[in-house]
């Protein structure tokens, strides 16, 4: 059937071309942003029909004001959405009035006018890694030699060895991992279906040996999920709350030994810890980005440039040659009686 088209100022009227196919098409997003998109488009418009009961054959791009959006800000806070959460609702209406305003620059002033709305200030908390090098190393090594055991190590060893992400893990197929080239590697699809080549240690590259002969003994079927459940006999990718589940499994195992580990261990945490490693090793920040997939070293340089107390304790040593001697230090009274008067006493 074909789409009739909307009138112009409707606010909604370019949604679907922006979900459809700017995201998709023009700007390369993945399917999950797509789907936070189309699900933060999708709440404001329940708030525009079912709170201000304004229809949207009836909300039009001149109602979307300063106000408007400031008004939507605080009803999302007083629901009790988090604030990272309110953020990336705003965001989303942001970034879908800048392709309005692309398309039909008389827009373009709106669009300036809602970007000046203020984002709820989000607490800065420190994001937690593994640091004891020994509790990584038990991690890594405590799924047993069985079957399913070995599935779950390939899982805990991949996610920290190469610091990939969970769902660029669950893409990976047979094909993408090539363990018999000169220097062995894996092809990774990451955000925006941008593909990276990761290397692989040569520990990393036994144990993969050990997982194909296994889960993988038809090498003609190169397009099979490299990570799989079976499902009435068919071979589907693994879930990433499955994966989750794994890594959570083990952490609890392993902090029994090591009570310093993390309460809650999650794939994303071995990300950030290999590379907070990787940093701390030395290896420069552009690299770690390249490694990581960001197209921005400055995104790695937030979330992953984490320096280690002892690092901190290094860096803060210098200069302490010009503080005085600490036994040399000098009493600040004259006499017992000057002391029994700084001490309240006669």
């Amino acid at each position: 059937m074909k789409k009739e088209p909307l009138k112009e100022d409707l606010f909604f009227s370019l949604t679907w071309d922006y979900l459809k196919v700017f995201l998709p098409n023009q700007h390369r997003n993945s399917p999950k942003t797509i789907q936070s998109y189309e699900d933060g488009l999708t709440i404001f418009r329940r708030y525009v029909t079912d709170v201000c009961d304004i229809s949207m054959e009836k909300f039009r791009f001149k109602d979307l004001t300063y106000d408007f959006i400031l008004n939507y800000r605080i009803y999302l806070v007083e629901k009790g959405y988090k604030a990272s959460t309110v953020n990336h609702r705003i965001a989303v209406i942001t970034s879908y009035m800048r392709y309005a305003a692309s398309k039909r620059t008389s827009l373009y002033q709106i669009y300036l006018n809602i970007s000046e709305v203020p984002y709820v200030t989000v607490p800065t908390r420190i994001r937690e890694i593994i640091e004891e090098k020994d509790a990584i190393k038990e991690l890594l090594s405590a799924p047993n030699n069985s079957a399913k055991g070995i599935r779950d190590q390939i899982i805990l060893v991949l996610l920290y060895d190469t610091a990939i992400r969970t769902d660029e893990l669950l893409g990976l197929e047979l094909r993408d991992v090539n363990i018999s080239a000169d220097a062995p590697y894996i092809r990774v699809r990451g955000k925006g279906d941008k593909e990276r080549i990761v290397a692989l240690s040569e520990n990393t590259i036994q144990l993969l040996k050990q997982y194909i002969s296994l889960f993988h003994r038809d090498l003609h079927n190169q397009s099979r999920p490299f990570i799989y459940t079976v499902i009435k006999g068919k071979y589907e990718r693994m879930s990433e709350r499955n994966v989750e589940r794994i890594v959570k499994k083990y952490g609890d195992i392993v902090r029994k030994n090591h009570p310093d580990m993390p309460e809650k261990v999650y794939p994303h945490m071995l990300r950030r810890t290999r590379a907070s490693g990787w940093y701390r090793d030395g290896v420069p920040i552009e690299i770690i980005a390249v490694i990581l997939g960001h197209s921005d070293a400055k995104t790695t340089r937030k979330s992953y440039a984490s320096p280690s107390v002892e690092m901190l304790r290094n860096q803060m040593k210098q200069g302490t040659e010009l503080e005085p001697d600490a036994s040399e230090e000098k009493a600040l009274w004259k006499d017992d009686e000057e002391l029994a008067r700084l001490c309240g006493i006669r």
